[in-house]
């Protein structure tokens, strides 16, 4: 194997001798453009690091990786959603819901449902959100794969769905719309319980579940026949129909997969903020894309790598923390977040216009 590898970078190099001095001008500025992202986004890690030497501290890494773990299963499953050349910007308020309907549950002061006495197990909780999800999720699909409408118009139709019906739930027994809090010791300590720590440093337990999603997202993605003709339907919906694929099946798996992933975020939000309210997951579907995109998932359709999500989570909460370090103002966070989904984009599509 290492021998095939190194016979590859040979091969390589050679072929960039071979070229002239102006094609090896193009071959690098293309490089540098494609990964522009990492680059700025490694500059500014640089910048933040000389000016702050705390940024690198044990506190600091610890931190990124927990706000990682956290924003992980979103974008795991609006990934899956860009990947058939479509979006989900539903995927906030589903987050909301779920976590609101959580924390009504798994509280000791039971304002939405006054008549409850004790909270239900936290397994069934669970379950409970991942159907809300996965009925969201399928929703969307349905309308896209069989009325064939654009995901952007179905999603953000649901979205308003959604958050009438998070202000309405918010709004039952004696809440009368107010924040929930007071949530359950075995409901935070499942979540944000000591995983372990690295000196005087706790890691959470939830990052061991993102691991787990992680892992679980992947093997669905490339050892599954779902994964498979989730990515043809992607490439080309009409070739994978010939192909016999079962476009509208694949289409509501994918949405009802990520409305699922969704449920997952808000029922760790909850417990991981200690609260929940009517703008909890708000804009939450921005950070998950801006992730995606930067980790190479194509809006073209029929690209993306769980590792590059992965990695397009870490990218982001690294940029996020360091300019918190920086104490850049809040209402700026909002410009550069959509700054980086512009110019991701950009530069997706300029690999796609490339390759043609």
């Amino acid at each position: 194997m290492a021998d095939m590898d190194n016979k590859k970078i040979e091969t390589k190099r050679q072929a960039f001798a071979a070229l002239s001095s102006q094609d090896k001008m193009r071959t690098i500025g293309d490089l540098l453009l494609n990964n522009a992202m990492y680059i700025i986004i490694i500059l500014a890690v640089i910048y933040i690091s000389i000016k702050v030497p705390a940024f690198l501290g044990l506190s600091s890494i610890v931190n990124v990786i927990s706000l990682t773990a956290a924003k992980l299963p979103i974008a795991l499953g609006i990934g899956g959603c860009i990947v058939l050349t479509g979006t989900d910007i539903s995927a906030g308020r589903v987050v909301g819901l779920t976590a609101c309907i959580s924390a009504s549950l798994l509280t000791t002061a039971f304002k939405v449902f006054p008549e409850m006495t004790s909270a239900p197990p936290i397994l069934v909780v669970l379950l409970m959100v991942l159907v809300v999800g996965g009925a969201v999720g399928f929703v969307n699909g349905f309308s896209v794969a069989k009325f064939k409408l654009h995901p952007f118009i179905v999603t953000l139709s649901t979205q308003l769905i959604v958050y009438g019906i998070i202000l309405m739930y918010l709004k039952n027994g004696t809440n009368n719309g107010q924040t929930l809090s007071g949530l359950s010791e075995g409901y935070r300590a499942l979540v944000t319980g000591t995983l372990f720590k690295i000196g005087n440093v706790a890691v959470p337990r939830y990052v061991l579940y993102a691991v787990i999603l992680t892992v679980v997202m992947w093997v669905v993605w490339n050892k599954t026949t779902f994964g498979k003709n989730m990515f043809a339907v992607g490439s080309n919906e009409e070739a994978a129909n010939v192909s016999g694929v079962n476009v509208s099946r694949t289409i509501i798996m994918v949405f009802m997969l990520a409305g699922m992933m969704y449920a997952i975020t808000g029922f760790l939000d909850g417990a991981r903020i200690a609260s929940a309210n009517a703008n909890t997951g708000l804009n939450y579907e921005c950070d998950a894309i801006a992730a995606c995109v930067i980790g190479g998932v194509s809006f073209v359709g029929g690209i993306g790598r769980i590792s590059g999500i992965v990695v397009g989570v870490l990218l982001l909460q690294i940029i996020f923390a360091g300019l918190n370090f920086l104490s850049v103002d809040a209402n700026m966070l909002y410009i550069i977040k959509g700054l980086i989904i512009l110019i991701a984009c950009a530069i997706d599509m300029r690999k796609y216009l490339v390759r043609k």
